[in-house]
């Protein structure tokens, strides 16, 4: 529980009914992570458009280059959020082969 909170706001761990109910964390989580990951998406995708005049060109580039890590691991927690959520909902993993 405390990893999902960790990938809510800090506010949330004030609000004791997420803190008793993960199941309700687990969505918000969800929606949190989901949102900052289509906010770095649109970052990325605007950035050279939007700061190409007002920085230098390697400070852009290193920019870009934090949002491309961010959303990478943007990406992981929302894909492991929503395997805590499918956990929480009684599923089990089966391995692939």
């Amino acid at each position: 529980m405390p990893w999902l909170l960790d990938q809510c706001p800090a506010d949330y761990r004030g609000h004791e009914v997420l803190r008793r109910h993960p199941e309700v964390l687990a969505r918000f989580a969800a929606h949190h992570v989901d949102s900052a990951l289509e906010g770095a998406r649109a970052a990325y995708a605007g950035a050279r458009r939007e700061l190409r005049e007002r920085v230098d060109p390697e400070v852009l580039d290193a920019a870009l280059r934090v949002l491309e890590a961010e959303g990478a691991r943007l990406a992981r927690a929302s894909r492991e959020v929503a395997l805590v959520e499918e956990a929480l909902r009684g599923a089990r993993w089966k391995p692939r082969l």
